[in-house]
């Protein structure tokens, strides 16, 4: 449909009011500069006086409105549906200077948008919301001052297919310092960049908060170092209006709110089967077990991804399997890695600190079922996820960024 604008120019003739209208398609305009005189009364005045002088009045010439040379063009055009809520929103002017553009929504929320330095174009700063209605003024001078309106109204798409998105955040909950919070959606994205900065980082000490992709499906999110004890953070998503991927909209807006607690890092050295654990500045050392020649540990730096209690780890699980076959209830499990890194409770061997015997995961000495008091109960109740441990002095190679939360083995460029 074409939009319509209506300019009226009023002059005074003889006490009349005359009145000018234009339509136009494509969202051209036109205005009127009326010449007003001293109204009915000066009218009266200047007919008595022509009839004092013996004469009589000559009837006054109605003033002609001016057309604006200024042209204004509302994409899409009024009336449009299913509008993408990206790219379709575009005002410009021919012949003329954009002086003001309005878009809002049917609640009276504008949407952003800048004038380009030469006048002749509007765009919006951000994207639209899918499924709602939108109502478009814009105005124009030409050169001569003259002004030239538009109105448009259109309503944008509701999404037929939503993606759906998911993470490792809980509202109001506290991680470590080494916490990475990562994405991960149910088809692949397409459209990344836009993904990317739909989803945000509010901090109350101003962290600065990147994101870095693994494949098509995964987004993880980490500041350069650490986390600052004590940070506040919320996690911003609002994908709801962006396309992921050809007519696939991200289907989420909300808020998650998560504080970083108390600084905890624990560094791992396989060759002294020890692991020295410093929190808020305070070291304490504890003997250990890690992975066995044939089946060493990684090396690196781990995030603690879950708190899983005791978990069932047999040995037909383990590719490249060697030695007697296992099945046991493994008691204290911190996950480290997606592929089955674990530091838990050992209630089978009595190494510690003098050999490394376990198929890859880092073992402290514990009871069957766990106790409280053991060496990896302590541990493990005094350890949140988002806790650090590293790995050192193994002789198996850098543990993957994408095996678990281990981003922080990839350096901040490269991130």
């Amino acid at each position: 449909m074409r939009s319509i604008r209506k300019v009226m120019a009023a002059g005074i003739v003889g006490g009349a009011l005359v009145l000018t209208s234009a339509c136009s398609g494509g969202g051209s305009g036109s205005a009127a500069k009326a010449e007003l005189g001293g109204g009915a009364a000066a009218g009266a005045a200047s007919t008595a006086s022509a009839s004092a002088a013996g004469g009589s009045a000559a009837p006054s010439a109605a003033a002609t409105p001016k057309a604006s040379a200024a042209v204004v063009d509302i994409q899409p055009k009024s009336g449009s549906v299913d509008v993408a809520p990206n790219g379709a929103l575009k005002v410009a002017v021919a012949g003329g200077k954009l002086t003001t553009v309005k878009v809002s929504d049917k609640t009276g929320k504008e949407v952003a948008g800048t004038i380009a330095a030469d006048g002749g174009s509007w765009t919006p700063s951000a994207g639209l919301a899918v499924g709602t209605a939108y109502q478009v003024s814009a105005m124009a001078a030409d050169a001569n001052g003259v002004v030239a309106t538009a109105d448009s109204s259109f309503t944008t798409l509701t999404p037929e297919r939503e993606a759906k998105a998911s993470d490792n955040v809980e509202d109001n909950a506290t991680y470590g310092v080494g916490m990475i919070v990562s994405v991960d959606f149910d088809r692949d994205v397409k459209n990344k960049d836009a993904v990317a900065k739909g989803i945000t980082f509010e901090t109350d000490n101003g962290t600065v908060v990147k994101g870095h992709w693994f494949g098509d499906r995964r987004l993880d999110f980490r500041p350069s170092e650490y986390w600052k004890p004590g940070t506040k953070v919320t996690v911003h998503y609002r994908l709801k209006s962006v396309e992921i991927a050809p007519g696939v909209y991200g289907g989420v807006d909300r808020d998650e709110p998560f504080t970083i607690g108390r600084s905890q890092v624990s560094t791992v050295d396989a060759k002294t089967h020890q692991m020295t654990v410093v929190r808020d500045g305070q070291s304490s050392v504890i003997d250990i077990t890690s992975g066995a020649p044939d089946h060493p540990t990684w090396n690196g730096t781990m995030v603690i991804m879950s708190k899983e209690g005791v978990v069932r780890m047999q040995s037909s699980t383990l590719p490249g399997m060697t030695g007697a076959p296992y099945d046991l209830q493994v008691p204290h499990s911190m996950r480290l890695t997606t592929s089955g890194t674990y530091i838990h409770g050992n209630y089978w061997s009595d190494v510690f600190g003098e050999d490394n015997v376990s198929h890859g995961c880092v073992g402290l000495k514990d009871v069957k079922g766990g106790g409280d008091s053991t060496s990896m109960g302590k541990f493990y109740d005094g350890s949140i996820v988002g806790d650090v441990v590293k790995v050192q002095n193994s002789t198996r190679g850098q543990v993957e960024p994408d095996n678990g939360l281990s981003g922080w083995n990839l350096g901040w460029s490269a991130w």
